[in-house]
């Protein structure tokens, strides 16, 4: 049976990844710290749904301890794998830069004991997730993987960069088969609940104030989660070493977005805008055309029947949901 182990398991892409390769027939490591970055019922709600599948089994680690990681007596490491998927991160532009050594920690050296992983392993492929904010401040529109990158704004970005590079060296001493996603914003049923998507569907149907960064004409690029996930695993292919742009090919500006929650939920959202954040980028917009190309994706929902399925979902969950923290 062909194995996998994902980083990150219990998170917003990375239980869906899980889940539709354990729906494939696959067999799935799962690791994830469950860290209060957000709210920690979010992921254990997560991990609920993949601890339903036979072929899955998990493991509590933070993916920063090399001993458990790497160590002589490592179940993580004494196991083959067709692939080591890297979903773990320390995420959010805005809390890097007041906790910059955890954003390092984690997406670095974390990084790092996973590309050991690997070759200690002899497993041939792995898969990172970077990210969009990597372009800086004054990309091109839509922004290519060609793009400079050599400027990011923040701590977050630049600890991605880092592992980004690090890869690029594994790839090179090894020969290790490695495919870069840079993610752009990404949304669906179970997301993160720091992001725009939950947390308005979530203000809005309990009648909360919706808090804007700035005057939300800024926008974003987004995709449905399912999108990403299908374009994820078929960067697992064999690429050599490639960045790929994933998501981020759907834009719209904030005040949009809430005027689209509010149709589908049939409430009026009470907004307050406040100061903008410096580490916030006006906008992205993803030029996908190099995943269109090397991986054969195309995005099928459209940010309507997006957004609408997440509405779906929140509804049913309502009773746990609307009391996930949104605050942070």
């Amino acid at each position: 049976m062909t194995s996998y182990l994902i980083s990150g398991a219990a998170g917003a892409i990375g239980y869906r990844v899980a889940e539709t390769l354990l729906q494939n027939g696959a067999e799935v490591l799962g690791l994830d710290n469950l860290n209060d970055a957000y709210d920690v019922r979010m992921k254990e709600y997560r991990l609920r749904i993949l601890q339903g599948h036979q072929n899955f089994k998990f493991i509590k680690v933070d993916i920063t301890d090399t001993e458990a990681i790497l160590g002589a007596n490592s179940s993580i490491r004494n196991q083959s794998y067709e692939a080591i998927i890297n979903l773990a991160a320390r995420a959010g532009v805005r809390s890097s830069v007041d906790h910059p050594r955890m954003f390092i920690e984690t997406n670095v050296l974390g990084t790092n004991n996973l590309l050991e992983l690997c070759r200690q392993t002899n497993t041939r492929k792995f898969l990172f997730a970077s990210t969009s904010s990597i372009y800086g401040a004054n990309p091109p529109y839509p922004t290519p993987e060609t793009a400079d990158s050599s400027q990011p704004l923040q701590p977050y970005s630049a600890s991605k960069k880092g592992a980004e590079v690090l890869c690029h060296s594994y790839h090179y001493l090894y020969d290790l088969d490695i495919s870069i996603l840079r993610y752009f914003t990404v949304y669906g049923p179970a997301g993160r609940p720091d992001l725009a998507h939950f947390r308005f569907t979530q203000w809005i149907i309990e009648g909360r104030p919706v808090r804007v960064n700035g005057n939300g004409e800024q926008s974003r690029g987004f995709t449905y989660v399912d999108d990403i996930v299908n374009g994820t695993i078929q960067a697992l292919n064999p690429t050599g070493y490639e960045i790929i742009n994933l998501g981020g090919h759907e834009v719209i500006r904030i005040n949009d977005l809430i005027h689209l929650i509010e149709e589908l939920t049939g409430k009026k959202a009470i907004v307050e805008y406040g100061p903008i954040h410096r580490a916030d980028m006006l906008t992205n917009w993803a030029d996908v055309t190099k995943a269109g190309k090397l991986l054969g994706w195309k995005p099928q929902v459209d940010m309507t029947e997006g957004v609408r399925r997440l509405v779906d979902w929140y509804k049913v969950e309502r009773e746990w949901a609307s009391q996930i923290k949104t605050d942070h």
